[in-house]
């Protein structure tokens, strides 16, 4: 799959279906957790079998997320690792009804396991080396872009190949999330008094209307 600038979009149903698969999303994490790896390892770190794996990795390679590389084992065995790249998914508007079902799908099982890996990893650490951050801040669905595409810029600052990467350094996960407050929701159209009816007993009071409840505004956008 070839990196282009700004990102490679993955927009092919069939990809991303591959790519959604639970197992083989846990397969990736691995390799991104542990390095290049055979089936057999693979199997015996997920809990599978040799055979499960390798189908997985077939897949996998076939759409460009890994690729054979070169092992540590002086025997004939067929590593993998994962195929590094800046790839996007195509917008939420730009998304069919299938391709958002299994968007969704994918989305579900990655922000599981990015939370279930952070906190596991936080929890066996004796070290400060956790980095978290909250925040809200307003800008227009144009700024939004440019800081996403800014922290795109700085991430591929500080990544390195194997040989350039310095004695001690090691790999960190990073992860970003910018998700929108919902627009606020339009007042409701006031509905004119009507009279009761002349042989009414009494004028029974007109309902008051009640106004919906409003979101804030000042929230980004969901960066694809």
């Amino acid at each position: 799959m070839a990196q282009e600038p700004g990102g490679t979009e993955i927009a092919d149903l069939a990809a991303l279906k591959a790519l959604a698969q639970p197992r083989r999303q846990q397969i990736l994490q691995h390799l991104a957790l542990h390095g290049p790896a055979t089936s057999a390892i693979l199997a015996r770190g997920l809990g599978l079998n040799t055979g499960a794996t390798s189908y997985h990795l077939r897949e996998l390679a076939r759409y460009g997320f890994v690729e054979e590389t070169e092992g540590d084992s002086p025997r004939r065995q067929r590593w993998w690792r994962a195929v590094p790249g800046d790839r996007r998914f195509p917008p939420r508007s730009r998304q069919t009804p299938e391709m958002r079902l299994v968007m969704d799908e994918l989305n579900h099982h990655a922000y599981a396991a990015d939370v279930e890996l952070f906190e596991r990893l936080q929890r066996e650490s004796t070290t400060d080396d956790f980095a978290y951050s909250r925040s809200e801040i307003r800008l227009t669905d144009a700024e939004l872009r440019e800081f996403f595409e800014e922290y795109i810029a700085l991430l591929n600052r500080y990544k390195r190949t194997e040989g350039e990467t310095p004695v001690g350094a090691r790999v960190v996960h990073t992860r970003l999330m910018a998700f929108p407050t919902p627009a606020p929701a339009p007042l409701p159209t006031p509905t004119p008094k009507t009279h009761a009816s002349t042989h009414a007993l009494t004028d029974a009071p007109t309902p008051a209307s009640t106004p919906q409840a409003h979101a804030p505004t000042h929230t980004p956008e969901e960066s694809s």
